[in-house]
């Protein structure tokens, strides 16, 4: 059964026991069957995490009631209690380890990471489709590096049906773990996230805050992910039940080098930096990381209006930061 059956189906079900006086239906079922615009609540993990609390602000702007999970996503009958408590229309999973202050932290805390990025997630993603519901689970494009077939700088990115190619990091080799598995569970949405960036040039986690304070930075293009432009759209794949691999990054790649000129140009005039090769940052890092590029057609197709990832930049980060007077 398809995601969107599985979904009518426990609609269909819920609108008979509400009209048989069961009272469990929801407001947006509720609402469909009575031909007006369908209400929503999510239930979201990840509530002390950056995604996760961008996730309660975008519902709290377009009205959209929220909840953040209290359950730890391993512990199944915790996240049962939840959905029983809340009754949400769909599940947002911004839960997980990423390590602190990088993903080398996996590499010494390997069971913790397996506990929280791949027990969680698919405990998750089992319970949310035993109640019918779909899940928009944010993963990662990190598992993917150049090779022969999508060489840097050809505009060949690798697709959602490719098999991935990078498990240099642990945390990676969890991800890709993970993702294969959640192939089989079809209530699930999952968004390759890339080298997350925000407006907010504060938040340590920013891909833009990162590299501006590194000593010496790599300068290799990327597929990127603008929160600011991107969180909503995921918000509006769950209002129309996407499912499936998605790689949720704006079209094109951009590079450190490119990045730190507009942060020159946009924030400070008297900013400089240093580059060094791979082989060199090799000795620096304890796991290697990925570079490369992820194939957005399929986002685009459905979501036409999204920009390139440069345009995106300028549009959603260094304009609204912009410290540097307006060249005429």
């Amino acid at each position: 059964m398809s995601a969107t059956a599985l979904a009518h189906a426990v609609a269909e079900v819920r609108t008979a026991e509400a009209q048989e006086g069961g009272g469990t239906a929801s407001l947006g079922t509720m609402a469909a069957a009575n031909g007006n615009a369908p209400s929503y609540k999510f239930l979201i993990y990840g509530k002390t995490g950056w995604i996760g609390g961008l996730l309660g602000e975008i519902s709290k702007k377009q009205g959209i009631d929220y909840v953040y999970g209290d359950g730890r996503l391993e512990n199944r009958s915790s996240i049962e209690q939840d959905i029983a408590t809340h009754k949400p229309t769909h599940i947002f999973n911004a839960a997980g380890v990423t390590g602190r202050p990088n993903v080398d932290w996996c590499e010494t805390h390997k069971v913790e990471t397996i506990r929280a990025n791949v027990v969680g997630t698919l405990t998750l993603a089992d319970v949310a489709r035993e109640n019918g519901l779909i899940l928009i689970n944010y993963a990662t494009g990190c598992i993917f590096e150049f090779d022969a077939a999508h060489p840097e700088g050809s505009g060949i990115g690798f697709k959602e049906e490719d098999t991935p190619n990078f498990i240099g990091s642990f945390y990676s080799k969890t991800k890709a773990m993970v993702e294969e598995l959640l192939k089989n569970y079809e209530n699930v949405c999952t968004l390759r996230v890339r080298m997350p960036i925000s407006s907010d040039l504060k938040n340590p986690r920013n891909f833009i805050t990162k590299i501006s304070r590194y000593e010496k930075v790599v300068n290799i293009p990327n597929s990127m992910t603008i929160l600011d432009e991107l969180l909503p759209i995921s918000v509006e794949m769950a209002k129309r039940n996407l499912t499936g691999i998605w790689n949720f990054t704006n079209p094109g790649v951009v590079s450190h080098n490119e990045i730190l000129e507009m942060y020159r140009e946009y924030i400070d005039p008297s900013f400089k930096w240093t580059n060094f090769n791979l082989e060199e940052q090799a000795k620096v890092i304890v796991a290697p990381r990925s570079n490369n590029e992820l194939d957005a057609s399929k986002l685009s197709k459905e979501f036409p209006e999204m920009l390139g990832i440069k345009e995106s930049l300028i549009k959603y980060v260094f304009e609204p930061n912009r410290k540097t007077p307006v060249q005429s």
